[in-house]
């Protein structure tokens, strides 16, 4: 049988004893049940339960830190790998892995402040996919029939948005989709107004805004939600929060900013006094043009009156006449020199051609002589024998001869046959 270890009296604990002795330590340590750490975050993960998982971190060591969904879903910024922040809470131990970490319950970046970070990180990331481009910017109407309003019913935005709109233009139309407008509730209620605005035909513009606050109380306009309700709105949008100093992501997505409300009821509507008085102008220069023109036209006709043409249309007439019986005279002494001319050119090519011609030879008293049966020209005494038949063309007809013997002259013979 082995013996067994004495430990003097000593207890022995087990791990997991050991553990939550050390845990209850721990947790009954004011010191440790609430305090803030400073560091650089690292190894950031976001669990798909809503947990974030992290490690703090500087030069000498590393923490372990868990923030529970609860707690993470109320951040205002996104959490990452590299940023130092100042994370609240308590030291416990995690018995399953026997290591200490810290529960976080609030989380700050430092340096800055966490709804400064929302917003750049928002705004860099929605600009990285283009919804604030230039281009995806749609033009006002210049005169709407209906402007919708998307703001809370009873906050003073509304009111001067009303004012400015029907002192502008009172004819217009004006559809309200109340909002809630700050707070937890105001996303998701902002952009089902906006849903509920798009889901109609009327609506020709939309003011999206409220009126001035602190920058928690804006912060609405800065959700990712409500800016990209702003970005598939089909119908133009204005934003119209807070002040002129005021700037929220709402401002960069919609296709007008306005620096107030009562801008954006401006910018939504012409000032119809304004109108009327283009109007008026218009039909002054219109109606101005069009009795310079009549005046023009009545004189251009009084000259036409007075003109020869209409008070003795006999004397164009006659003149006509004679121009055409003077240019067919002209035409007629035209047609006779060119066929003068013509006439001597061709007595003269006659005369050129006659005194080149075989018959003018002939009219000389000069013959041509060939042979009777192939009627070839004899130019040379050998090329004919005694008794051949030659043809004899004279100046005035033709008749047959017949070679004698030896070379010498011919003697006329009868016609053959």
């Amino acid at each position: 049988m082995v013996e067994q270890p004495s430990f003097g009296g000593r207890h022995v604990y087990s791990v997991s004893e050991l553990t939550r002795t050390i845990k209850s330590v721990l947790e009954r340590s004011r010191d440790l049940a609430s305090l803030l750490v400073k560091g650089e975050i690292s190894n950031f993960k976001h669990h798909t339960s809503g947990h974030m998982y992290f490690t703090l971190k500087d030069d000498k060591g590393r923490l372990k830190c868990v923030m529970f969904r609860g707690r993470a879903s109320t951040l205002r910024f996104r959490p990452e790998d590299g940023l130092t922040v100042v994370a609240g809470g308590s030291i416990s131990v995690y018995e399953a892995a026997g290591e200490y970490q810290l529960y976080v319950d609030e989380l700050y970046p430092a340096g800055q402040g966490a709804l400064h970070l929302a917003f750049e990180q928002l705004k860099q990331k929605l600009a990285a996919e283009g919804l604030f481009a230039s281009e995806r910017k749609r033009p006002i109407p210049f005169l709407p029939r209906t402007v919708g309003v998307v703001t809370s019913p009873t906050g003073a935005a509304i009111r001067d948005i009303l004012s400015v709109l029907r002192r502008r233009f009172p004819n217009v139309d004006i559809l309200i989709a109340p909002a809630i407008v700050q707070g937890d509730a105001g996303p998701p209620s902002v952009v089902e107004a906006i849903r509920r605005m798009n889901a109609r035909d009327d609506v020709d513009v939309l003011i999206v805004g409220r009126g001035g606050g602190s920058l928690e109380e804006l912060w609405t306009f800065n959700d990712e939600r409500v800016a990209r309700a702003i970005a598939a709105s089909r119908t133009p949008v204005i934003s119209a929060v807070g002040h002129e100093t005021d700037v929220t992501i709402a401002d960069f997505v919609a296709d007008r900013r306005a620096p107030t409300p009562s801008a954006a009821a401006e910018m939504a509507v012409p000032e119809r006094a304004g109108l009327s008085r283009d109007i008026d102008a218009h039909k002054e220069r219109l109606i101005g043009a069009q009795t310079k023109l009549i005046a023009r036209m009545r004189e251009n006709l009084g000259y036409l009156e007075q003109s020869a043409a209409l008070t003795r249309p006999g004397d164009r007439v006659r003149q006509l006449s004679q121009q055409v019986d003077e240019l067919v005279h002209r035409s007629s002494l035209a047609m006779t020199r060119e066929m003068q001319s013509k006439r001597s050119k061709l007595a003269a090519l006659v005369g050129k051609l006659d005194g080149l011609s075989p018959l003018g030879t002939l009219a000389r008293g000069y013959a041509i002589c060939s042979v009777y049966d192939t009627d070839q020209v004899v130019t040379d005494a050998s090329m004919v024998k005694p008794g051949d038949a030659l043809r004899v063309r004279v100046s005035r007809g033709e008749f047959v001869a017949r070679v004698t013997d030896g070379v010498g002259p011919m003697q006329a013979q009868l016609p053959i046959g």
